[in-house]
């Protein structure tokens, strides 16, 4: 038996950019909101409490410096996440799924189906209200889920998850 090893032309190689990924759902970016309004809520909430809890003339002084810069920073994290959700995409194809994510590190995440042990929808409180499940998707030798899509219609994650599943099931 001679063993061959073929150098393989990367201009040959199928290009991922290639692929027409699908936006996730507009109804995620409410719970995007809403999880932003309230972490920022919280946070200002309590810049306004340790106003009342310490009496320093420094603290008390410089507290509207201190609450604008804080409140500038919320906003810009708010508008950040905003942006970033326009590049949540995904693509199920016959032998991968790929998710592309990230407004400043972009990151494109493809799993082979062939290499997936299983795969399950989940569904917060917020999100079954919006009618949106998340796909977590599990490969061998890693703790926890490799790939997790969050913001997909609820009907559309469960047939992605039995499409997925009958895959795995039919590789075994």
């Amino acid at each position: 038996m001679t063993f061959t090893n073929p150098q393989i032309q990367t201009e040959d190689l199928p290009n991922v950019e290639d692929v027409v990924l699908k936006p996730i759902s507009k109804s995620y970016l409410k719970i995007i909101a809403l999880n932003g309004l309230a972490f920022y809520s919280l946070i200002l909430g309590a810049l306004f409490g340790l106003k009342y809890l310490i009496k320093e003339a420094p603290f008390q002084n410089n507290f509207w410096y201190l609450f604008f810069g804080v409140l500038g920073l919320c906003i810009f994290s708010f508008i950040m996440s905003i942006l970033a959700f326009k590049k949540r995409k995904y693509a199920v194809r016959g032998y991968d799924v790929i998710y592309a994510k990230g407004l400043i590190v972009h990151s494109v995440v493809t799993v082979p189906i062939s290499r997936i042990q299983h795969v399950e929808e989940s569904r917060s409180w917020l999100a079954r209200h919006f009618g949106l499940s998340t796909l977590k998707i599990f490969t061998a030798g890693e703790a926890g889920s490799d790939l997790s899509i969050r913001g997909l219609q609820h009907l559309e994650a469960k047939s992605i998850n039995d499409f997925i599943s009958s895959q795995v099931d039919g590789n075994k």
